[in-house]
């Protein structure tokens, strides 16, 4: 005689409500080799932590450890006065740390058009809608670096 056993489930799963994707604007920055993808949320209007800025799935000011740093990744907020009314959510690489928090500054910018295109004028006159293009030269055949030669000798 065969018995069959059934297979009981130790954990029932009950429905769940599914979160609504938040909106959001989203935007690239760049400096030199630095490249920032941006995601500004607006927040909801009684959320615990307003006006937080995460960069790579960390607080900025732990990337950022400087205060100059810090101020140039909040500038473009702080320039609208609207640094307690978004979220950010920043992906950034390449480049270095100074280069990292420009083009975060200049996507955090292009952001701000997006969600209003007053902001256009202030944000432009400050400069931060510039993409700064000074990048590296390359190396060329022949030369220690970009453009420093081989050490001449007469003898």
């Amino acid at each position: 005689m065969i018995i069959k056993k059934k297979k009981i489930s130790k954990t029932k799963k009950l429905p769940q409500k599914e979160k609504k994707p938040q909106k959001y604007y989203e935007a690239v920055g760049r400096r030199k080799t630095a490249i920032a993808r941006v995601r500004l949320f607006t927040c909801r209007p009684f959320e615990d932590e307003k006006g937080k800025i995460l960069v790579n799935g960390k607080p900025y000011f732990e990337i950022f450890s400087t205060l100059e740093l810090q101020r140039i990744v909040r500038a473009a907020l702080e320039k609208m006065k609207s640094l307690n009314r978004f979220e950010a959510s920043i992906k950034v690489k390449g480049g270095g740390l100074k280069g990292q928090a420009e083009a975060i500054r200049h996507g955090l910018a292009r952001t701000l058009i997006i969600f209003n295109p007053d902001f256009r004028k202030k944000l432009k006159r400050a400069g931060y809608l510039r993409r700064d293009p000074r990048m590296k030269e390359r190396k060329k055949p022949g030369l220690k670096k970009a453009r420093r030669a081989p050490q001449w000798a007469k003898r």
